[in-house]
């Protein structure tokens, strides 16, 4: 509708994020540049806006009414019209400008905290266009295509969440990816629980949401999602459930289910047909154990692993409703 040559996805995004933010830059008076709508590195976003003056005098801050920042995250999924795109790959033969960008260790900007490289960015491609092209952003809810990168050590997320920062890490991640599921649940139909408030790694009041994980196979969009839920009204998941469906999901149907506590489905035959038509699944479930409440005699048998200790939690699998399918054909789930 917007006949865009060039459509960046973004989502809302926190004041200082470390995430690249959608602008529309304009010259200055007297300027030959041009105006343009292009994505600004987090780590230049602040100085450009306290140097710009006027409504954003004091940086890179959020609204007041909204809780996020006036620019939306870029998280790189660019959608290109390939006629105007050939044409430009002819034409500069693919080069995009070079820049250095430094990463320091703290505010002084005295030492750095891995060596610095030089980089092309491909969300810097608008900057290769004419005066004439349109070039826009598509804002979309964050817990479905969310910017949630696990690229923070533990000490680097705890100083994050001391300051209110995202803290992109490895509990964070996975909690989101558990969170963008349910998310697609509740918006095709389903009843799924509230999150519960926990307390890892030290960082409190995080968001523990039923932690639902689904194969790619199974719902890779929520069209394909929809398809195969046919009535979503029957699906109920609680708060406290762990919901994992896992293999060659592509021709499983959900139809019920209401789940109160853990199911885990493996397929692991391509032609294998599942139907899910179940009632009530109740047991004991897995519980998100913080591990600063692990009992010392467990620990000494089973020392805390490098993946728990980044994430802040071990799973305790007290109680599973476990099925796997090792054979194609139909199958009924009840």
């Amino acid at each position: 509708a917007n006949d865009f040559e060039v459509n960046s996805l973004a989502v809302p995004r926190r004041a200082k994020e470390a995430i690249g933010a959608i602008t529309r830059l304009t010259p200055a008076q007297g300027s030959k540049n041009r105006a343009m709508t292009i994505n600004v590195e987090y780590n230049q976003l602040d100085p450009l806006l306290r140097a710009s003056g006027g409504a954003f005098k004091d940086g890179d801050m959020n609204d007041k009414n909204t809780g996020y920042s006036p620019f939306p995250g870029n998280i790189n999924q660019l959608v290109f019209r390939l006629a105007e795109y050939r044409r430009t790959l002819q034409r500069t033969h693919g080069v995009i400008a070079e820049f250095i960008n430094p990463k320091y260790t703290d505010g002084t900007k005295t030492a750095f905290k891995k060596p610095t490289r030089l980089e092309c960015m491909m969300q810097d491609y608008p900057k290769s266009l004419g005066p004439e092209a349109k070039v826009g952003f598509t804002t979309i809810t964050p817990n479905l295509a969310a910017y949630s990168p696990v690229k923070n050590s533990v000490a680097e997320a705890q100083a994050k969440f001391a300051k209110g920062d995202p803290t992109h890490s490895a509990t964070s991640g996975e909690l989101d990816v558990y969170a963008s599921h349910c998310a697609a649940l509740r918006l095709v139909g389903c009843s799924v629980g509230s999150p519960m408030s926990v307390t890892f790694l030290g960082m409190e009041r995080l968001a523990l949401p039923p932690r639902i994980s689904f194969a790619p196979s199974f719902a890779p969009s929520l069209g394909h999602l929809r398809s195969k839920l046919p009535a979503p009204r029957q699906v109920a998941i609680s708060a406290r459930s762990s919901f994992v469906l896992e293999g060659h999901c592509e021709n499983v149907i959900l139809e019920s289910l209401e789940l109160d506590g853990a199911l885990h489905i493996s397929v692991h035959h391509p032609r294998c047909r599942l139907v899910i038509r179940c009632g009530l699944v109740q047991n004991a479930g897995w519980h998100w154990t913080p591990l600063e409440e692990l009992e010392g005699a467990e620990t000494s048998t089973s020392p805390v692993t490098e993946e728990e200790a980044m994430r802040g939690f071990r799973v305790h699998r007290t109680e599973t409703a476990r099925y796997e399918f090792f054979h194609g054909g139909r199958y009924v789930l009840e």
